[in-house]
């Protein structure tokens, strides 16, 4: 896989047109691709669910009040069950990956009991699930002009409303989702 290939720690944005329910409207944030595949979570799509209820469904103690508002967002459609919390790394849990110089990505139950106590990192983001392409399936895609892609920007994906993040990401490289047409044709 080239350097011009490589998506990891970049936004896959759904271009208007993608009609896969689970990727509809959706913004990615890409935490590994190599020759292998693709491993990614959606950060727009809040659940109807917050942390504090996750936590009290874990059996740990949810101390800190913020947690009643706190989304928790659907990260695809793999391993719904999971969670997955990514993270600024100012501390690394017990089973933490770095992704970036900037974010991490925590799978342990540590984290979670931080985060309850109000101790976790300063800012972060809570996923059920997760987005997955085997080997080439995602260069397929992006090939068929399914999506778009960005370097990850951490305001978008920790400071921007959930139901913006998905047009903000795409003004990031200057494309406004409004204006692209979901059609298709040939001259």
């Amino acid at each position: 896989m080239t350097q011009a290939t490589h998506l990891s720690n970049h936004f896959l944005i759904a271009m208007p047109r993608l009609a896969d329910p689970n990727f509809q409207h959706s913004t990615t944030y890409i935490c590994e691709h190599n020759e292998d595949g693709a491993m990614g979570l959606v950060f727009n799509r809040p659940l109807n669910l917050n942390i504090k209820e996750v936590l009290e469904e874990m059996d740990i103690e949810a101390e800190d009040p913020v947690l009643a508002t706190t989304q928790v967002y659907d990260g695809g459609p793999v391993h719904e069950e999971r969670g997955f919390v990514l993270h600024r790394p100012a501390k690394l849990w017990e089973s933490s990956v770095v992704v970036s110089e900037h974010l991490a990505i925590t799978t342990s139950k540590d984290i979670l009991v931080e985060i309850g106590k109000g101790n976790g990192p300063a800012q972060y983001l809570v996923t059920l699930g997760y987005a997955g392409w085997g080997p080439g399936q995602l260069e397929m895609e992006l090939a068929a002009n399914a999506w778009l892609t960005c370097p990850a920007d951490l305001s978008v994906l920790f400071d921007e409303p959930a139901e913006s993040r998905w047009a903000r990401a795409a003004a990031i490289i200057g494309v406004d989702l409004t204006l692209l047409s979901g059609d298709s044709g040939h001259a």
